[in-house]
């Protein structure tokens, strides 16, 4: 269940990976899941952060995986020895945590035994089904989440009644929300039924929940949803629980999308 998608280069880096290449801490931090890079800079800057015992307040720093010892906080940290990238189809019901205090069950449950630890890449909530991405990648996770690299995710919602045009130039141009003035999202009505109707919604951003509350705004509460795509990676026919390891050029075509290319 695992992929070589390969890991994007530091231009003044060797590819990383190979033995006794040095990178930079950030980096390393940022691969070993601590933080994002410019978390792991805050880290440093504030003392956090030991290399071999040694505490380290300066951005130059560089390290070697495996030959060097780094901790945050007194807890060693170390980038995965191999990287996983997982698609899951999401079941309504299940919480997008590795555990849940009040014993629901968990997107863990549907991880491979022989995985590693492996993280949700953001999260749907409970009652939404669909696309949810796990890696132990902690590197690719805060690249797909951060805020300005704008990844579209597709969603399509039942919905109580028809948008006319006048709610779908609404959601295209952005609505106000108790959060802020969302984004503009593309919007469109895929299926007509007799008593409601389907809507799809491209979003760049990605705001607790904020498909449901968008639509809502607009008069057309939804009745179920389910995240289809996300960038170029879509569900397919993946049954609803089943999990499925990305194609390195799946993974790639995310790393692109997140980075503005194509």
């Amino acid at each position: 269940m695992t992929t070589g998608a390969t890991e994007p280069s530091d231009a003044s880096e060797e590819e990383p990976g190979r033995a006794a290449t040095p990178e930079r801490l950030q980096k390393f931090l940022s691969r070993a899941g601590a933080a994002s890079r410019r978390g792991a800079e805050g880290m440093i800057l504030a003392g956090r952060v030991r290399v071999n015992g040694v505490v380290v307040t300066t951005l130059g720093e560089k390290v070697v995986a495996g030959r060097d010892e780094v901790a945050v906080d007194g807890t060693v940290v170390a980038p995965p020895s191999e990287l996983w990238y997982l698609l899951l189809n999401k079941p309504a019901g299940v919480v997008t945590t590795l555990h849940d205090p009040q014993g629901r069950p968990t997107v863990a449950r549907y991880v491979p035994k022989d995985a590693p630890r492996l993280f949700p890449v953001g999260r749907l909530d409970h009652a939404t089904t669909g696309l949810l991405l796990l890696t132990n990648d902690g590197e690719f996770d805060h690249m797909m989440m951060h805020p300005s690299h704008h990844v579209p995710k597709i969603y399509h919602a039942e919905v109580d009644g028809i948008p006319d045009a006048e709610d779908i130039r609404r959601l295209r141009e952005g609505v106000d929300l108790d959060d802020g003035r969302t984004a503009p999202a593309e919007a469109a009505v895929v299926e007509r039924r007799h008593d409601g109707s389907v809507v799809e919604i491209i979003l760049r951003e990605g705001r607790k929940r904020q498909v449901r509350r968008m639509l809502s705004a607009v008069g057309h509460p939804v009745r179920t949803l389910s995240r289809i795509a996300y960038g170029t990676v879509t569900i397919g026919r993946l049954p609803e629980g089943s999990v499925r390891a990305l194609r390195d050029g799946e993974v790639n075509a995310l790393r692109r999308a997140a980075q503005g290319g194509t």
